[in-house]
């Protein structure tokens, strides 16, 4: 079996912080206190919560596509139809913002300009589509 020395790096999982040198051939690989593996964030506490704090961020922003791609086109069905007046504008735009906000966990009362949830979530305004 061949070690690659530039490409490795050593990690000790200990609750208290070890230092252990770790030699191949004449090379002393670096001692790190975290690394991902396959996906999967390890620290040397061997404490899991940075990675679970990861999978739920990731979750969430998988959550806040698939709500969206499932409520843009609910909400556009048939749009080609619409006469667009201010009226219908506003409504499409209430709707959209509404459920944004949801998504984002606000509410009115947070007073959160919508430019700021947009920029937020990564999103542009519906009714540049519609």
């Amino acid at each position: 079996m061949k070690i690659s020395t530039s490409k490795s790096e050593a990690i000790v999982l200990n609750r208290k912080k070890v230092e252990c040198l770790l030699r191949v051939k004449e090379e002393i690989l670096p001692q790190v206190e975290e690394f991902k593996y396959l996906g999967v964030l390890f620290t040397s506490e061997g404490r899991m919560e940075q990675e679970i704090d990861r999978r739920i961020g990731a979750a969430s922003a998988v959550m806040r596509t698939l709500h969206r791609s499932i409520f843009v086109p609910t909400l556009t069905y048939g749009h080609e139809l619409w006469v667009m007046t201010e009226r219908t504008r506003s409504r499409v735009q209430a709707a959209e913002m509404s459920f944004l906000r949801r998504v984002a966990g606000l509410s009115l009362r947070d007073r959160v300009r919508s430019s700021a949830i947009r920029e937020e979530l990564g999103v542009e305004p519906l009714l540049l589509r519609v």
